[in-house]
């Protein structure tokens, strides 16, 4: 046991004797021995490569393609291979003209209505007349005749007459639903303007972004370049310049993440307007330019015109008229028939004629029109299930609109006008030699956070902004509903 603590106590003892002499041979450099500061980075490599966009201005630059598309004074839209002055630059009324011709959910809504007026134009179609020929007793024997032609051969036509103005009945009842199918329409119109709005509110945000993005990059390059003329002049350690570089560089990282999301929101602008056009700047204001929306206002609006409630209520009056539909689809239809033909056994021409009904003894379509009634009680509900919807998706758009609205306000009223004030006093007191640079760059940088900051809250004031004045619809890519699921009453051959 002793022999290990003596072996213990020697390498403790060599420890000591290595490290404290390379120690004092630092200490002993210190002050004798320039070291220089790290260098600045270089900037980092934004791989332009795998996006092409981003060659020569990486916010909206022009890409090089054989034909683009170019908007006219008057909304129109042409393909040329010369881009006239000014053609990348776009405003939202420019967007929203392009995306009423192009998007393809709207195509769909007015297909749609189509589609129902079609239905009621077949459903009220009289039914065609039922032609056949008829031969009795063919090749019967007779006297005198083997293999005759019988005893009668004509031809007999048969109509079925519909009564209790099923067919007028049947043709409102679509018609109502095409004017279901306009509100679904003007809804989908709605989600579409909201969306391209939405969308080109962000890409303006995202613009701004990326300006005060870059001027954190110039403040961080600042920043770097006095670091390391703090440490020649030695008020400066090499950690401190380090960590300078550090932070030099994850603004440049900052900038080009920027960049990707201007491009982004840029492209997903275009997809839901349904056309490529050359990347270019936009034009428009970010701060919202109309008098702040009340929320007891705002719920009245949306209550009272919003096209999804319009449709649940289209969509009663339709089952209504379904309900009387089906309470006369027992009534039966006359079936009259007639025809002339020649009897061979009584060596002239004659005539036949026929009149049938269907007796509803056991199906007076009960189960169909028990089924009819309860749709239009489920339809009742349903509207006042839609206005409760609309009140709790009101309450969260409209919490959203009004905190950022409340703190955008505050920015603009003290915070903004005081964070720049302290950066013009600090520079006044660097100009007289009072602070030193890295305090106003830190003044600098917290103004630059402060419209950052305020940059957001904007765009969250416009995107709740369109949401509670366009009835709370987004999602403009998403297909247009049908005006209702298939179902039984609507499974037969010839709609009723």
């Amino acid at each position: 046991m002793k022999k290990w603590e003596n072996r213990l106590k020697f390498i403790v003892a060599l420890t000591v004797v290595v490290f404290g002499h390379g120690v004092k041979a630092e200490e002993s450099a210190v002050g004798r021995i320039f070291l220089p500061p790290p260098p600045v980075p270089q900037v980092p490599d934004a791989l332009d490569n795998l996006d092409s966009a981003g060659q020569d201005d990486h916010a909206f630059a022009a890409s090089n393609r054989s034909a683009d598309v170019v908007i006219d004074v008057n909304g129109r839209e042409s393909l040329t291979d010369d881009r006239p002055p000014g053609a990348g630059a776009y405003g939202l009324q420019d967007f929203l003209s392009l995306a009423c011709q192009h998007n393809p959910t709207l195509r769909q809504a007015r297909l749609q209505i189509s589609a129902e007026t079609a239905k009621a134009l077949q459903a009220g179609l009289y039914p065609n007349p039922f032609l056949r020929y008829t031969g009795e007793q063919i090749g019967v024997d007779v006297e005198g005749d083997k293999d005759s032609p019988g005893e009668f051969q004509g031809m007999i036509v048969s109509q079925r007459f519909v009564t209790a103005g099923k067919l007028r009945l049947s043709r409102e009842k679509y018609m109502r639903r095409a004017h279901v199918s306009q509100h679904l329409a003007m809804a989908q119109q709605f989600r579409v303007c909201n969306d391209v709005r939405i969308h080109f509110y962000r890409a303006l945000a995202a613009k701004e972004h990326l300006n005060i993005r870059q001027e954190f990059a110039k403040t961080a390059e600042d920043f770097a370049v006095t670091a390391q003329e703090l440490f020649n002049e030695g008020q400066a350690t090499r950690p401190e310049v380090r960590k300078a570089n550090i932070e030099l560089q994850r603004a440049r990282l900052a900038v080009l993440s920027a960049e990707n999301a201007c491009r982004q929101l840029f492209r997903e602008l275009l997809s839901v307007v349904g056309v490529s056009l050359t990347e270019g700047q936009l034009q428009g204001e970010l701060l919202p330019q109309a008098e702040p929306l009340s929320y007891q206002a705002a719920l009245a609006r949306v209550l009272s015109e919003s096209p999804e409630i319009a449709a649940a209520r289209a969509k009663l009056a339709s089952d209504r008229v379904t309900i009387q539909r089906e309470k006369v689809q027992w009534i039966p239809d006359v079936v009259a028939e007639g025809g002339a033909g020649y009897n061979f056994d009584a060596k002239e021409t004659t005539a036949t004629a026929g009149l049938g009904i269907q007796v509803p003894i056991f199906d007076r379509n009960q189960g169909t029109i028990r089924q009819a009634e309860l749709d239009f009680r489920r339809q009742q509900h349903e509207i006042r299930r839609t206005e409760l919807e609309l009140e709790q998706r009101l309450a969260a758009v409209y919490q959203q609109y009004l905190s950022a609205l409340q703190v955008a306000t505050e920015y603009k009223r003290m915070i903004l006008p005081e964070a720049r004030l302290a950066y013009e006093e600090l520079l006044k007191s660097y100009q007289d030699n009072r602070v030193d640079w890295p305090t106003v760059l830190t003044a600098q940088k917290d103004y630059a956070t402060a419209r950052l900051d305020f940059v957001t809250q904007s765009e969250q004031i416009r995107i709740n902004e369109v949401l509670i004045r366009g009835y709370l619809l987004h999602g403009g890519l998403t297909a247009a509903p049908g005006p209702s699921p298939p179902g039984h009453i609507d499974s037969v051959p010839k709609p009723r």
